[in-house]
């Protein structure tokens, strides 16, 4: 089970503010410590440092002089240890882990896992020079700009998404702006089966969003939808 559909009340809120972005300048060390010793095992050392040990994987951290977690280093510290100490899963196969697409206008990226750490697959139209398709219907325009050719965008997204057996899609913007929406309606015209394993789709203001938070909300849709 992932360690956010664990937590509740202030162990959630510390969890939120660790992978904040852009970062938290008022994480109290308190704070962290309480949820640290909700999920691993912390051990404060003769010279005042405390240690915490989760899942095999270790960290030493200094009592910060102040009420917060002040320095941003620490913090990353803090932040890429919770990601690590993560228990490994027993392998599954392709097919079975929950996938992510984040798409826009410019590319796919395609994440086979919404585990951290995973990395996507990134897609784009097979030559620059057909990057944009040059249309005089104005339907075939998005608020000035061009649209990429599905031939060259979406039919190679859905190449990748073949193994899947479910999908989330986030994207930004709604309408013809929004190259998630004509990614799914596309699907469902010319790769119906593909279409039937999307299990929900989410706008998100993905350039305000850490990699880490991306996969974090893929986790949370799941979690919602295994139990809904």
């Amino acid at each position: 089970m992932n360690l956010i559909t664990t937590l509740s009340g202030s162990h959630l809120r510390t969890y939120n503010a660790i992978f904040q972005h852009p970062v938290s300048h008022n994480l109290e060390w308190r704070e962290v410590r309480t949820l640290f010793e909700h999920i691993a095992e912390v051990a404060e050392q003769p010279n005042g440092n405390v240690k915490v040990t989760r899942n095999g994987q270790s960290l030493v951290l200094r009592t910060p002089r102040t009420k917060d977690v002040s320095e941003i280093s620490e913090l990353m510290e803090i932040r890429h240890f919770i990601e690590r100490s993560e228990k490994v899963e027993p392998a599954r196969v392709a097919g079975e882990a929950d996938w992510l697409v984040v798409i826009d206008h410019s590319e796919a990226r395609v994440y086979r896992s919404e585990m951290h750490g995973t990395i996507p697959e990134r897609i784009l139209p097979h030559k620059p020079d057909d990057f944009f398709r040059h249309a005089h219907n104005s339907k075939d325009f998005s608020r000035g700009q061009e649209k990429p050719d599905p031939n060259s965008f979406f039919e190679p997204v859905a190449a990748v998404l073949k193994g899947a057996a479910k999908i989330l899609v986030f994207g930004s913007g709604k309408g013809t702006s929004s190259e998630m929406d004509q990614f799914i309606a596309w699907a469902g015209k010319h790769h119906p089966e593909l279409a039937k394993r999307i299990i929900g789709s989410l706008v998100i203001d993905e350039h305000h969003l850490t990699e880490g938070q991306l996969l974090s909300k893929a986790r949370e849709y799941y979690a919602s939808a295994s139990v809904s």
